[in-house]
């Protein structure tokens, strides 16, 4: 199984997009979801494949940070 994190586009060029996962950066191509600067997308493959909308990736991202620190809500 295959956990994909939430990151935000921070840059877009052609069909290039720069996302941020908050301790790095990928590029990713954007061709097949219209998406713009500041949405949080999900990427497979370099591919952006969905867009998540603000809150639930920040929800997804306060998980992910409480599991990696070892924290149980």
């Amino acid at each position: 199984m295959c956990l994909a994190i939430p990151g935000k586009i921070i840059e877009i060029k052609d069909d290039s997009a720069i996302i941020d996962y908050g301790n790095e950066k990928r590029q990713a191509n954007c061709s097949l979801i219209k998406c713009k600067v500041g949405d949080y997308v999900i990427v497979s493959n370099q591919m952006v494949i969905d867009k998540v909308n603000k809150k639930e990736a920040e929800e997804s991202l306060s998980m992910y940070s409480a599991a990696v620190e070892g924290k149980n809500d």
